[in-house]
């Protein structure tokens, strides 16, 4: 693949997020979500990266079966694209926080995009480690939920039954597509090491356990924040009455 072509998918899908971004500008906004229009922009423009990465990550393996088979030398297009189209985003992302988020505030989501262009980029230059970082973008499956999670709590939507179900399956999906799927490429990685150069073994090796630590603290926050907290309310509830 050449380097020009990897720049153009990468910059085209920097502009699309940006069009996104701005598409979402202009329809209505819940009048709650209006104290951090920005934060509902950004938020609302990371769920359709999600829902259309999910897909296409999906769409890779049915496609091409033969790269759960081989996840270092099998190479198509359809699966270059997806990982320069994430780039995209992942680099859009980057940008809009540092413009928009004080550093205290997103430091922990900017280093995770470091982290992610970093080993993204190495495998769409190389045209190896393509099924690896397809298997990785299977998370983004729960970030439709998680992000649709933070959508409705901006709307002011956190007590019905549309949040509840969500909640459930937020949580069902993030053990799943990502502590399951990170485990599992953490003992792919260890179990191919001799087949993984030095640089690339590394980058892998610290991007999972970054991303393992990020995702075990954000599911006790989830845990706590949509079941822990609502069953306590529930019992104080049932001792009042």
């Amino acid at each position: 693949m050449e380097l020009s072509s990897v720049i153009l998918t990468t910059g085209s899908s920097v502009g699309f997020f940006r069009l996104v971004n701005t598409g979402v500008s202009k329809l209505p906004m819940p009048e709650s979500a209006r104290r951090n229009a920005w934060k509902w922009r950004n938020i609302s423009t990371s769920f359709v990266h999600s829902f259309i990465t999910a897909i296409w990550a999906v769409l890779c393996f049915f496609l091409h079966p033969q790269m759960a088979e081989d996840l270092i030398e099998t190479f198509s297009w359809f699966s270059h694209a997806l990982v320069s189209f994430s780039i995209g985003y992942f680099i859009y992302d980057f940008l809009d926080m540092v413009v928009h988020q004080k550093l205290s505030q997103s430091w922990e989501l900017l280093f995770h995009h470091i982290v992610v262009i970093t080993c993204f980029g190495l495998s769409v230059l190389s045209n190896r480690y393509l099924g690896f970082a397809v298997v990785a973008l299977l998370v983004e499956i729960n970030s439709v939920f998680l992000h649709l999670r933070q959508i409705l709590r901006m709307a002011s939507m956190a007590s019905g039954t549309l949040y509840r179900v969500n909640s459930m399956i937020n949580l069902g999906t993030y053990v799943v597509f990502r502590i399951n799927t990170l485990a599992w490429m953490t003992r792919w990685l260890v179990l191919n090491r001799d087949k993984v150069p030095l640089l690339a073994y590394t980058l892998g090796s610290v991007g999972m356990a970054i991303m393992t630590a990020m995702n075990i603290v954000l599911f006790c926050r989830l845990l706590r924040s949509d079941f822990l907290k609502s069953s306590t309310r529930e019992t104080k509830k049932e001792k009042e009455t």
